[in-house]
């Protein structure tokens, strides 16, 4: 891949990353971390449906430090709680709350319209076309 064509790649994940950022926020008060974090813990399968936060944090591509943050908050809006690892007091563990699987149901369908919109808008832009149309066919 040309570092042009890489280049691309980039701008349109950025454009496609702000306007998912945008929307969820606006709609739903959410971050988009926040959106992926409740994604990821709505589909563990660990203990509780829960995840150690090293987990989620490499399932985000985030750093321990930007996760415990991620997760406090959360927890601060009730969408997640923690809890001790019995086997390992050093692990904590992250789930879903009544209230952030609600909140997830609720924005998902924000988060696939804004997607789609944001891939149509791109692809309408000559220097990027072929590359949404490569990701379409993936």
């Amino acid at each position: 891949m040309s570092t042009e064509a890489w280049g691309r790649v980039v701008a349109l994940h950025a454009r496609i990353e702000g306007e998912l950022g945008k929307a969820l926020q606006r709609r739903h008060g959410l971050g988009l971390s926040e959106y992926r974090a409740l994604d990821h813990l709505s589909r563990a399968t660990g203990k509780n449906d829960s995840m150690r936060i090293q987990e989620l944090a490499e399932a985000l591509e985030l750093n321990q430090s930007s996760v415990s943050r991620l997760v406090a908050r959360m927890e601060s809006a009730g969408l997640s709680e923690r809890d001790i690892c019995e086997d390992d007091r050093r692990g904590i563990y992250t789930m879903l709350t009544d209230e952030g699987r609600k909140t997830l149901a609720e924005a998902a369908p924000t988060y696939r319209e804004t997607l789609k919109a944001a891939l149509e808008k791109a692809e309408a832009d000559p220097q990027l076309k072929d590359t949404v149309t490569a990701f379409r066919t993936l």
